[in-house]
């Protein structure tokens, strides 16, 4: 059940979880996915046929191992996309049977303060990719580099995905820590801009030992599916399902 929308001037304190609350995130992600593929599918698609298409293009621009960072900063704007699955997401637990307008309802209900953390993931996305690209131009520089070249791995390449990954994490840890959590306290009206972030800093710093693993995971299965596009299909819907059944755990309705 959704909670009711308010906004929350109160300092949230995020509630006592284990490691095992991750595993019956991930439970209730699968069984939301099963109670709706069509539309969970049809939803991620959108973002399958773009990175498609984005490596085709780096394909044949010859510069594919730009597409490894691209597919590690798909975690930037992740938290972006989330609304469309938060909608369908209600439907459910109000026993109501989703339909495709519910995606777009998700991003009109989205308040202002979740487009400004959207904003600020596709700004951290983009400095991301530009690094990224100076980054290659330094280590491999004008070089013709398609998959092949990838597949093969040499010295050079070995060097630019260790740099450039060590560059992603960081900016993957900042992003998520601003907005793991106040997404879905902003999207259900729960905090403003500002609370919603210190709260979702808060969760992070204060639940380290539960939250840290839940990021390596989602971002070791988001990347792995980005890479191996068709799995996005499936993995993208089930764990947006799983971080909002998470952020209940976290944050309780009230």
């Amino acid at each position: 059940m959704r909670p009711p929308m308010h906004a929350s001037t109160v300092l949230l304190k995020p509630a006592v979880v284990r490691l095992s609350d991750i595993a019956t995130a991930i439970t209730s992600g699968w069984q939301r996915f099963l109670a709706l593929p069509g539309l969970s599918i049809a939803y991620s698609a959108l973002f399958a046929a773009l990175g498609a298409l984005l490596f085709a293009v780096l394909e044949w621009m010859s510069i594919a191992p730009i597409s490894l960072s691209l597919a590690g900063g798909f975690m930037l704007i992740g938290p972006a996309l989330l609304a469309g699955f938060f909608s369908l997401d209600d439907s459910l637990r109000a026993g109501r049977k989703p339909v495709a307008m519910d995606i777009w309802k998700g991003f009109r209900r989205l308040p202002r303060g979740g487009w400004v953390v959207s904003f600020v993931c596709a700004l951290l996305f983009l400095i991301w990719i530009t690094d990224a690209g100076t980054l290659y131009g330094f280590m491999i520089g004008r070089a013709p580099a398609q998959l092949a070249h990838l597949l093969a791995a040499d010295e050079a390449l070995q060097r630019f995905v260790l740099f450039s990954s060590i560059m992603g994490a960081v900016l993957a840890f900042i992003l998520f820590a601003v907005s793991a959590f106040s997404i879905p306290l902003i999207y259900d009206g729960r905090a403003d801009l500002v609370s919603g972030v210190v709260a979702s800093v808060r969760a992070v710093f204060g639940r380290f030992g539960v939250v840290m693993p839940w990021a390596c995971l989602l971002a070791v299965v988001i990347i792995l599916s980005t890479i191996i596009l068709p799995l996005l299909l499936v993995s993208l819907p089930v764990m947006a399902y799983a971080s909002r059944e998470l952020y209940f755990r976290v944050y309780p309705p009230d």
